[in-house]
């Protein structure tokens, strides 16, 4: 962060010391502070030049200028200074920045700054201690991708497979079709007897007993196969 600020001592100090009118051409303070004069402003200018500071502080602070709050802080400093250890400001840049880095605004953003830069380093070494099981969690992720997933696809789709012959046996129209060939093969057991009986190989209670059982049978899965049929209308 760089700020840069106006420098000026009282006017008593600038009457009587006329080798503050002579800054130094060859400072390396930048020129948007010296200005584009040698001399240095008056206090009434000087107070101004705060003003309309002051004035476009909105437009100066998204630049990184000082909001005129800190503005007036850092002049309070600068007031009590001598013309000496002004000038001193203006051409030692280590006495500058000296001054600029104690500054209660620059320390916090120091801080800040100094916190910020350890919490990094700290992620950053979490991140290369965990890299190694990262890597080894990748390569099982690929054997489990490569064998087991494979395998595991091959089971889900063969009982899929199961799934959809168990639902497609026990559909509406399955069982009716069930029912229908029971219906038939008990007929036709129902018809053999009875043609038995015709030919005297069995005797009439055997016949009686057995026949009656094979339609009762079967008029109850009839009963059945037309219930289920007129509930699918």
């Amino acid at each position: 962060m760089s700020w840069r600020f106006p420098l000026f001592g009282s006017s008593q100090q600038q009457q009587a010391d006329p080798s503050f009118q002579d800054i130094p051409t060859q400072s390396w303070y930048p020129p948007s502070v010296v200005g584009s004069s040698s001399r240095p402003s008056t206090p009434t200018s000087s107070s101004a030049s705060l003003h309309q500071r002051a004035s476009d502080s909105p437009q100066s602070s998204s630049r990184g200028q000082p909001s005129p709050a800190e503005a007036a802080g850092i002049i309070a400093r600068l007031k009590d200074k001598s013309i000496e250890e002004l000038q001193r400001l203006l051409k030692d840049r280590e006495a500058y920045n000296a001054f600029f880095n104690s500054l209660d605004q620059v320390k916090t953003q120091n801080n800040v700054r100094d916190e910020l830069k350890k919490e990094t380093l700290q992620l950053a070494r979490e991140n290369l201690e965990k890299e190694q099981r990262i890597l080894e969690l990748r390569n099982q992720c690929t054997i489990i991708r490569t064998t087991e997933l494979a395998a595991a696809q091959d089971r889900l789709t063969d009982l899929e497979r199961q799934k959809d012959d168990i639902m497609r046996s026990y559909s509406p129209a399955a069982l009716l079709n069930k029912l229908q060939t029971s219906m038939a093969k008990l007929d036709e057991e129902s018809e053999e007897l009875h043609q038995k009986f015709l030919e005297k190989d069995i005797d009439l209670p055997t016949f009686v007993q057995k026949y009656k059982k094979l339609r009762t049978a079967y008029h109850k899965q009839a009963l059945l196969h037309l219930a289920g049929q007129t509930s699918l209308r």
